[in-house]
């Protein structure tokens, strides 16, 4: 069974990336957090494919529909979302939650899909099937007994990712409202291309808490890199020789790994665990297990290791931590400065040029990929996902943390007699 996040906020997910659908269920959202779905579909919105001319051509719109956890008693306000309809012998139509208050039940969600082509998949079909290099086609064949969806990787696929933006969505409505905090991501590599300006970086020169107009500010220089050359990154110099080397890899028939940043801005401190439930370990698991994620690094990551200890200690004054190498956590806890991580992600394994590789026989062959819609690079839409997944763990964490602190009063259904 798969959970991401959990034992108190966890999301589950189903649907393969050539199905009807994809389905979520987000469990432990406490409730009165008042939802929009168009708050939640401006995530998805960034996550979908054809939302960067960078990624993949399928086009796919994406419209959240919600079902269940909902509530708020202007029906009309309540129903206002788009309509799911069946038809056939026995039509029927409902229609869906808009905007309400959560009740603490779990919330239920689909996204349609509508650019399936299952066509496009004929050479990998039966147990002669080719195996594309580097993807799941080959394990998931075998561990499956042969009963696995060929289709764009089936579960597999970056489709999947659907689940974690509602899912985090949800998380970070409830922290904003709660402490303020925000999540952002900027690409900081693109095959051997570095930016000189990374996220980290320009939030270190503003301190551990940010102001909301900081926040603004920030926001808007990812959206503007995002809209001009479509890679959201805060180094808008980099974004552009990025640009550029991304299109000649597409036309190459190549593919390119990338680095991205995700900075989690007044996240609360003392979230988190020091052993089995630490947070490091949550969140180094959570982000380097993303579909083509290879590494996962906390704070200044693998360059701590060329210190010493005089040098990479962070002071701590009355105020809190002076510096941030240790990236918002200590011994698997939140001190309160922003959580930093990289993730660097592999290159796309769908790729034109000719591989050798086998048939599902383990008949060894020289493999070319006939037909597909693939990103050249997609670590560069990886970003908000990458914040969503950082969203679920701190909820988790955070809910975690204050089950640990019991106030009788709140088991209090009938006044009690002096």
């Amino acid at each position: 069974m798969e959970l991401l996040g959990g034992p108190l906020f966890a999301v589950a997910g189903a649907g393969e990336s050539h199905g009807p659908g994809v389905v979520t269920i987000v469990f432990g959202c406490p409730p009165g957090l008042w939802l929009e779905r168009q708050r939640i579909q401006a995530w998805l919105d960034r996550r979908r494919p054809g939302g960067t001319r960078h990624g993949t051509p399928r086009r796919e719109s994406d419209r959240v529909t919600f079902l269940a956890g909902l509530y708020q008693d202007d029906h009309d306000r309540l129903t206002a979302g788009p309509t799911l309809a069946l038809d056939g012998d026995d039509p029927q139509a409902a229609a869906t939650y808009d905007a309400g208050y959560t009740t603490g039940e779990p919330i239920a969600a689909v996204v349609l899909s509508t650019a399936g082509r299952a066509g496009a998949y004929e050479q990998f079909r039966g147990p002669t099937g080719a195996v594309r290099p580097g993807h799941t086609d080959l394990v998931k064949h075998y561990q499956s007994g042969g009963f696995v969806d060929i289709r764009g990787g089936g579960r597999s696929s970056y489709r999947s990712t659907i689940s974690d933006v509602i899912g985090g969505g949800i998380a970070r409505l409830y922290l904003e409202r709660a402490f303020g905090t925000v999540f952002l991501s900027s690409v900081v590599g693109v095959g051997p291309l570095r930016a000189e300006r990374t996220l980290a970086a320009a939030v270190a020169e503003l301190g551990p808490r940010i102001a909301d107009e900081q926040v603004s500010a920030l926001s808007a220089a990812l959206d503007g890199t995002w809209d001009e050359v479509g890679i959201p990154t805060i180094d808008a110099a980099f974004a552009a020789a990025a640009a550029d080397l991304i299109k000649q890899t597409r036309v190459a028939g190549d593919s390119l790994g990338a680095v991205v940043e995700v900075v989690g801005l007044n996240v609360p401190a003392l979230a988190g665990d020091p052993l089995y439930h630490s947070l490091k370990l949550r969140l180094m698991g959570s982000l380097g297990g993303l579909h083509a994620a290879q590494a996962c690094e906390i704070g200044d990551g693998a360059a701590v290791a060329g210190r010493r200890g005089s040098e990479n200690n962070d002071p701590i004054r009355g105020t809190g931590y002076a510096r941030n190498s240790h990236g918002g956590l200590i011994g698997g806890i939140t001190t309160g400065n922003p959580l930093v991580a990289r993730v660097a992600f592999k290159p796309t394994s769908s790729i034109a040029r000719p591989q050798q590789s086998v048939r599902k026989d383990l008949a060894e062959i020289d493999f070319e990929l006939r037909k597909g819609r693939h990103d050249p690079c997609v670590g560069v839409r990886a970003g908000v996902t990458l914040e969503s997944r950082m969203a679920i763990e701190v909820m988790n964490a955070v809910l975690m943390h204050a089950a640990r602190h019991v106030d009788p009063a709140d088991f209090d259904l009938f006044p009690t007699e002096e």
